[in-house]
């Protein structure tokens, strides 16, 4: 392509630009110069340091004083120092002047697209990065719309017109200008499998484009074209496969301003007609229904997606008009000729024009194809018929958009661009349906339209999507034919485009027809040469037979009548049933008075989107964190430190962030966050841990994803996760899906719920969700200065505020946009709409108490509203609904109640505990000896005594009396496992270099999670016993994995000898026999002695056998020995069973474990009152449990005679009826505050073996006290 260029600069510019040019393309002859140019410089520079040196040569030579020739020369740079300012002064006023001058003359700045890229506009995006990719693509994309000229448009031209056949375009060039992006809008409503965009283009191009029709020695040329309009994008489909987007289709819903700017030879005059028909044709070239579609991936259908089937049809019935502006004047009265011209896109209709009349009646009606909604327009304008010119009579315009959300619109427009009229307009919107059945209700229903118009209404919508051809007859003379298909239907015809010189041609065009029974047309196929005369083949269809199709559609070959005998033609028809909606024809009727709008005309409910009211909410509660990584190491990191962590949660596009625990790897946050979700699927919550640096970025501490799916298919999960992306670290998180009721008795539960929640993020939970959809308003007053305003709401709700987009300007604007609040308290709330033009002048004004909600139906107020501080008239349509929060905590209480315990806890889930405890007996496999019988529940229960409270002051009213601990205190179990034996172990200790095979000294280590059980050494021995016992308390959530791996014990380094299960699969042979036996726990005190009777039992039964044996075989010997073998036997026996009970005790173990009777839960949740140090200062008080030789701490807290813990323990009983638990108090394990002991053995007394009280201390105040709860459960 040549160079063109892009028009005029300022000198600076061009100096700068040539100047490279030149030396680019001078090359050696230019040198000679340079090098005169650079001697010259240097003379200059020469004579003028000699001047400059004159005046101290001649003040050296006569005698002169120094002070004179500095005075002359500090005069001399004062001077000069003057002058360059005053240049300087100068230049800047003349750049202003120039700059002033080029603003003023530029009136391409005011519109959108010059604006900087910082500004914005409501639904459209300004893609500066867009433009700069289009101007560094521009000469590839001027080549392909070259191509597209020649090889595309050319033909087209040619087609339209006989005149035309020689057109040919000479020269193409695109220039340097590129086209420029104004804004794009992304649609976020349109159907699945496609983007839509709208692109906002601008082009003012230096283009240059010569066409020559050389039939008429017609020469004509384009030098400059300007295009400005709205083009639509489609992206569709979306596959799973690069490029992702299957095609690209463009085109322009309504018709773009186009300028061209001709220059043709002295024929001009003669020929401005067909001017004007080829810039018309290359308007209308990318205007629907005509669309450019870019496939990127093969095997497309690409007539279909450039002319997919319709969004719908629009049923226009210009009814009348009223009130129009007289333009026939006349001496006694003036009167108007008015008709109506009627526009969706290229479809144009005209009414008939009635004589003398400002109020004309028409009644006609016409059938208009709507292809994209939101987008097309049916613009209405009304013209006075005159001879010479026809004068405008107003216009107005209406977006089919609602035509198809209201389904019918009988309403009367006021005509825009006149002093008075209106016009009476019928529109209905009719869907395209598959349902045949329909079809006889549509017929029946379409002989009753009444109508003026010659063409009756239609019951059906025909698409014919033509393929190719194969085999196609020669012409005459044996040439290949340029074949064109005619379609017509009852008395309409259709072309398609020519393909030349060919017998198998692809025409890959649609083509759309009205049916006004399918019963009675056939669709008419004629294959012709392009001189329209030679007929190449035809083919007749009847419409009927598409009705017994599958979805009314028929897509195969067609064999040719009238050509060859392999002639063919692939055809696609496509048949759609117009339905009207009846509902929406019964709610709509015609306005009876001409003279004033109808109520009934505006919709009476609102029609939000089908996803409106359908979100929920996730709360989220972040408890703590545990054994995190230390980031903030000392002495360069030799010596390990703390971490100030805090956390950062991401989820459905909103970001909380907790606060910082300084100096803590074990924080506790106990923070809340509530965020309203749709269930859309994909979405996730991460959830990162950073370490706070006051000097550098914060460090990384682990990241935590879930997705939202699975959260809501839980609804509730409470857990401990670990962090990934380090080496160790977890979190205890929360994490609920608050389903949402229409109940209003709900509320007072959820109230008390809320009551009871305590955050440290001062958080309180949410109790309902308001969805807010606000439509439209009605008769809003006017500006002061007459004019309608540009209306916006403003929905405030507490501290929470949302804002409408703002309207053109109307006294009926319409946003259909929806919000949703956060309801704290939804008694003493309101809801608050205010109405404004552009937010500074005030229309009105409407309040909502959230409480009048609760006794609508379904919790949803649905109508008109009056508005305050406005006219009588002014209404605003809107929907609330709310939509209460039911935590799960809140069902549990309602549906399992025990009345001899209240509960304060917000996290109790007692029945979701009990079906975990069973999950896990099912899943662990029956003991070796016995099966474990599953836990009975006694149907009759006594009542238990009321336990005593010790006596508080009045000032403790506000404590808790009970504990209010985590749902998975006291779910755990014991996990017991035997070592017994292994056989077969690998030799690792080999002698004489390995010739002669030794032995092993073999021990295990078994793992399961972060605890370690290692057995004692067998010395020399590939079969070692090793008869040990281990028990490690579990949850049901604990891993699931026991790693075994068995060792050789060396001075050295330890040889492997195998891992996993019984079969050792990491060695060649050996294996270990081991026993786990699961042991879940009952509240029952008749289950710890029951323990020790079945032990019992079970050794007496093996002595009682043993000794059995023993008598026969000393009855066979007896006879033969004069021995007396009884009474031994009977001394035996009474020794055996003397020491039965030590059995139960004593299990011949041999790392001398004994078993676990019972577990002893204990909570420590707070302490009260507690006594100051000596120095008078708050303690920071720690606790110490001690029960036999196992003792735990609990963290020290801040400064405080209140304190409070909140932790956990465990501890193995072996006696209960024996052991003690001790708890000491103390400050930071310095000075003692006090102690409790607890006999485990009064928990047996207690209901359900659990003691949940304030307990006094000894050695502290009278008023000190503890709150725990103590927990027994005894092994099954």
């Amino acid at each position: 392509m040549s160079h063109v260029d892009s028009g005029p600069k300022n000198d600076s510019d061009t100096e700068k630009k040539t100047e490279p040019a030149q030396d680019t393309s001078s090359g050696d002859m230019d040198v000679p110069k340079t090098k005169l140019l650079d001697a010259k410089a240097i003379l200059w520079t020469f004579g003028k340091c000699l001047t400059a040196f004159l005046p101290v040569y001649l003040a050296g030579y006569y005698r002169v004083s120094t002070s004179l020739v500095v005075f002359g020369m500090m005069v001399y740079a004062g001077w000069k120092h003057t002058r360059e300012a005053k240049e300087a002064r100068l230049k800047s006023a003349v750049q202003l002047v120039n700059d002033e001058q080029e603003y003023i003359s530029s009136k391409s700045f005011r519109s959108r697209r010059d604006l900087p890229s910082w500004v914005n506009f409501p639904d459209v995006e300004k893609v500066e990065w867009l433009n700069k990719v289009i101007q560094q693509a521009w000469p590839y994309i001027g080549q392909y719309l070259e191509k597209l000229l020649t090889e595309t448009i050319a033909p087209s031209i040619r087609g339209s017109s006989s005149h035309l056949q020689t057109l040919s375009f000479t020269k193409v060039d695109f220039g340097g200008k590129p086209m420029k992006v104004v804004g794009v809008k992304a649609h976020a409503e349109n159907e699945k499998g496609q983007i839509l965009l709208d692109v906002y283009i601008s082009y003012v191009g230096d283009v240059e484009i010569n066409v020559e029709v050389k039939r008429y020695f017609c020469k004509a040329g384009v030098k400059g074209v300007q295009l400005h309009g709205m083009m639509r994008v489609i992206l569709e489909p979306l596959i799973g496969d690069v490029p992702i987007v299957g095609a690209v289709t463009m085109f322009f819903i309504q018709r773009p301003k186009l300028t061209i700017n001709w220059t043709v030879t002295e024929t001009h005059y003669r020929y401005t007609i067909r001017y004007t028909m080829i810039m018309d044709t290359i308007a209308s070239f990318l205007v629907l229904p005509n669309r450019l579609t870019v496939p990127l991936v093969a095997n497309l259908h690409v007539a279909q997606l450039r002319c997919p089937l319709p969004r719908g049809v629009v049923r226009i019935h210009l009814v009348e008009a009223d009130d129009l502006a007289s333009k026939d004047n006349t001496v006694m009265a003036g009167m108007s000729d008015p008709y109506a011209l009627l526009r969706v896109g290229p479809q144009t209709f005209k009414s008939r024009h009635l004589d003398n009349t400002l109020s004309p009646k028409w009644d006609e009606m016409y059938e208009v194809i709507v292809h994209e909604v939101p987008g097309q327009e049916l613009e209405v304008e009304v013209f006075d018929k005159d001879p010479d010119h026809d004068d405008f009579l107003g216009r107005t315009k209406l977006d089919l958009g609602i035509v198809k959300k209201s389904k019918i619109v009988d309403e009367w427009f006021t005509l825009k661009d006149t002093p008075t009229g209106r016009v009476h307009l019928r529109l209905e919107w009719l869907k395209l349906e598959t349902d045949t059945e329909r079809l006889e209700e549509v017929l029946k229903r379409n002989e009753s339209v009444v109508s003026k118009t010659a063409k009756p209404p239609s019951a059906a919508i025909l698409a014919v999507y033509l393929d190719k051809a194969e085999a196609l007859p020669m012409k005459k003379g044996n040439k290949d034919p340029n074949p064109i298909v005619q379609i017509a239907v009852q008395d309409v015809t259709r072309d398609s485009r020519i393909c030349w010189n060919t017998v198998n041609p692809q025409w890959e065009d649609a083509f759309t027809f009205f049916i006004r029974d399918p019963s009675k047309q056939d669709i008419n196929v004629q294959v012709k040469d392009n001189d329209r005369v030679q007929v190449l083949g035809s083919l007749s269809i009847p419409v009927s037979r598409l009705l017994s199709c599958q979805d009314l559609n028929l897509d195969e070959w067609f064999n040719l009548e009238n050509s060859g005998p392999e002639s063919r033609i692939h055809i696609n028809t496509v048949l759609r049933v117009l339905w009207l909606d009846e509902a929406a024809a019964a709610a709509s009727l015609l306005s009876s008075d001409p003279l004033s709008k109808s109520s009934a005309s505006r919709p009476q409910k609102t029609t939000p989107h089908s996803s409106f009211a359908t979100e929920g909410m996730l709360r989220i509660h972040l408890v703590e964190g545990q054994n995190l990584v230390a980031k903030d190491n000392l002495m360069g990191g030799m010596v390990k430190g703390k971490s100030d962590p805090y956390v950062k949660i991401q989820v459905g596009g909103e970001t909380f962030k907790s606060q910082v625990i300084k100096e803590n790897l074990n924080p506790v946050w106990n923070e809340m966050y509530e965020v309203v979700l749709t269930q859309l699927p994909g979405q996730e919550l991460t959830l990162e841990v950073f370490d706070r640096d006051m000097d550098m970025k914060d460090d990384f501490m682990g990241r935590l994803k879930m997705n939202l799916s699975d959260i809501i298919d839980s609804e509730y999960i409470n857990e401990w996760f670990t962090l990934s992306d380090v080496k160790r670290g977890r979190v205890h998180v929360a994490l609920e899906w608050l389903p949402t009721v229409t109940q209003p008795e709900k509320l007072q539960q959820v109230l008390e719920y809320q009551s009871k929640s305590s955050y440290l993020n001062k958080k309180v939970p949410t109790a309902a969700l308001l969805f807010v959809y606000l439509e439209r308003a009605h008769e809003l007053p006017l500006k002061k200065s007459g004019k309608e305003p540009k209306v916006g709401a403003e929905l405030i709700l507490r501290g929470a505020s949302h804002k409408t987009t703002v309207s053109d300007r109307t006294s009926c604007p319409q946003w259909d946009e929806a919000f949703h609040f956060l309801v704290r308290d939804p008694l003493n709330e309101d809801l608050v709409v205010k109405l404004s033009h552009n937010w500074d002048f005030s229309l009105g004004s409407v309040v909502i108490p959230i409480k009048e909600l609760l006794s609508e139906p379904d919790l949803m107020l649905d109508q008109w509203l009056d508005l305050d501080g406005a006219s009588p008239q002014s209404q605003i349509l809107l929907r609330a609904q709310l939509k209460i929060l039911c935590p799960k905590e809140t069902e549990s209480s309602e549906d399992h109640e025990e009345p001899k315990h209240p509960k304060a806890s917000s996290f109790r889930r007692k029945p979701e505990e009990e079906l975990v405890q069973k999950s896990s007996i099912e899943e662990v496999p029956p003991s070796p000896v016995s099966r474990t019988s599953s836990v009975s529940v006694p149907e009759e229960e006594e009542v238990p005594e009321v336990t005593e409270v010790p006596e508080v002051s009045s000032s403790d009213d506000l404590r808790p009396l009970h504990t209010s601990p985590d749902p998975s205190f006291g779910a755990e179990g014991v996990l017991r496992l035997h070592l017994l034996e292994a056989e077969d172990l690998v030799a690792k200790d080999k002698m004489m270099g390995g010739m002669v095979k030794g032995k092993s000294d073999p021990y295990v280590k078994i793992h399961i999670g972060d605890k370690i059980f290692k057995s004692h050494v067998i010395k020399e021995n590939l079969n070692p016993t090793w008869n040990e016992m281990y028990e490690l308390v579990l949850t049901s959530r604990s891993p699931s994995d026991v790693l075994v791996e068995v060792f050789d014990k060396d001075m050295d380094k330890d040889d492997f000898l195998g891992r996993y299960w019984f079969s050792l699969n990491d060695a060649k042979h050996g294996r270990v026999h081991m026993i786990l036996e699961w042991l879940p726990t009952v509240t029952q005190p008749d289950r710890l002695q029951k323990v020790f009777i079945i032990l019992y039992y079970i050794i007496l039964y093996y002595i009682i056998l043993y000794y059995i044996i023993l008598y026969y075989i000393i009855l066979y010997y007896d006879k033969l020995l004069d021995f007396d073998f009884i009474l031994v036997l009977e001394s035996l026996f009474l020794v055996s069973s003397r020491q039965a009970l030590q059995l139960q005790s004593e299990h011949s173990y041999q790392n001398k474990s004994v078993p676990s009777a019972a577990l002893f839960f204990i909570l420590l949740e707070r302490a009260h009152d507690l006594p100051l140090k000596k120095s008078g200062k708050e303690p920071r008080a720690a606790a110490e449990l001690v029960l036999g030789d196992v003792s735990y701490k609990t963290k020290v807290c801040e400064r405080s005679t209140t304190p409070e813990w909140s932790e956990a323990f465990d501890f193995l009983l072996h006696n209960p009826t024996e052991e003690i638990l001790i708890i000491k108090l103390s400050s930071a394990f310095e000075q003692p505050l006090g102690s409790v002991v607890l006999p485990i053995r009064e928990l047996l007394s207690k209901p359900d073996l659990l003691m949940d009280q304030w307990l006094s201390l000894d050695g502290a105040g009278p008023d000190s006290q503890i709150l725990l709860r103590a927990q027994l459960k005894v092994k099954q």
